[in-house]
């Protein structure tokens, strides 16, 4: 492993933030997270600084999410109050980066997921590169959309989020740009160029314009009609039952979909979807402590556990979720999920005065 884990540096007018975890594509872990909250709190007080800009070194992720292994292993170990500690410092950070008063790019080029996304989509700016690769695949693994997601992926065009959400489907670069989960296209031989502009002190918009280009076309733009309408019912099984008619008109590509969400877990799925109706109408510190309280309740639960014993740690890809399916969830059970937690609730730090 990687003995920094993360680079955090001042270059000419940036302050530049390198993830380096690459044989782990770039997992998110405790350290890497206060590292990343200091060097914003310093940044944001020196003049100098007139932007930030948040890479990872080369290889096939930007950031792949939270260190999910190590989460579980808490768990299974009883150590609920590191579970939920990890989580609060993450949830910061996400709110950090969101209200942050300067420049924040992400250049995005390899897998983003999780706790990657919680890096970049709070920021000002998402340039993504050739390689750019988003999901949300959560529900996958008996967990939800977090950091930030509820907020988020509501905010996207149409029902694109609660599609992303249910499927956990990776989307590439076209489809990013189309539907705003990036913010421009960069190809990925200019970002050295881009780099190199930021830190000698153009403004963010000017420079990402000079170094841009047209982005592919968007595969999932053409599902657009099929994912905004069935996407739109209330519950999940109403979705699959509008998705299951649409399979039997020929569609394969609501084939997949159907097929998709019925493996994820069914307690999950209904978690993420209440998150998508809820989420458009709530600022970003209510998304955050809402999904604090999902997560209180979700990380000591079976689903999760099974989750990523199947994916991560067994890699049989055959978990036995609790209930099995869809149709037997509970909906007053989901909505407990919501509720606010008789302690601990995530309280927000207060920013230390200016000096």
């Amino acid at each position: 492993m990687s003995e920094t884990e993360l680079a955090c540096e001042i270059v000419g007018s940036c302050g530049v933030i390198t993830l380096d975890r690459p044989e782990v594509l770039n997992a998110l872990t405790l350290n890497m997270v206060r590292g990343i909250t200091r060097a914003l709190e310093e940044w944001e007080r020196d003049p100098t600084v007139s932007c930030i800009l948040l890479r990872a070194v080369e290889g096939r992720a930007f950031c792949a999410g939270a260190d999910i292994r190590t989460l579980y292993e808490w768990g299974k170990a009883g150590r609920h109050d590191e579970q939920l500690g990890f989580l609060r410092e993450e949830y910061w950070l996400n709110r950090r980066i969101k209200l942050y008063p300067k420049p924040y790019v992400s250049l995005v080029d390899g897998i983003v997921m999780g706790g990657g996304a919680g890096l970049s989509m709070h920021g000002s700016h998402v340039v993504a590169g050739d390689a750019f690769s988003f999901a949300m695949p959560e529900v996958g693994i008996g967990f939800f959309p977090d950091v930030g997601a509820t907020y988020f992926l509501p905010r996207l065009p149409g029902k694109i989020g609660a599609y992303l959400a249910l499927t956990g489907a990776r989307i590439g670069l076209g489809d990013a740009v189309a539907f705003g989960v990036a913010s421009a296209y960069v190809p990925s031989s200019r970002h050295a160029a881009l780099t190199a502009r930021l830190v000698a002190g153009e403004t963010v918009d000017a420079a990402i314009e000079a170094e841009r280009a047209a982005p592919p076309d968007s595969r999932l733009m053409n599902q657009r009609h099929f994912i905004d309408g069935c996407f739109a019912a209330a519950t999940v099984p109403v979705i699959l039952e509008e998705i299951d008619d649409a399979g039997y008109g020929g569609s394969e590509f609501a084939l997949a979909t159907y097929d998709t969400i019925r493996q994820g877990s069914p307690t999950s799925l209904a978690i993420a979807l209440r998150q998508m109706q809820i989420g458009e109408t709530i600022d970003i510190d209510e998304a955050l402590r809402t999904e604090f309280r999902i997560a209180a309740r979700i990380a000591a639960g079976h689903d999760f556990s099974e989750g990523v014993r199947a994916a991560v740690i067994d890699k049989d890809r055959n978990p036995t979720w609790r209930p099995a399916a869809v149709e037997d969830v509970v909906p007053a059970e989901i909505e407990a999920f919501f509720a606010p937690l008789a302690a601990g609730e995530l309280e927000f730090p207060v920013p230390e005065a200016a000096s």
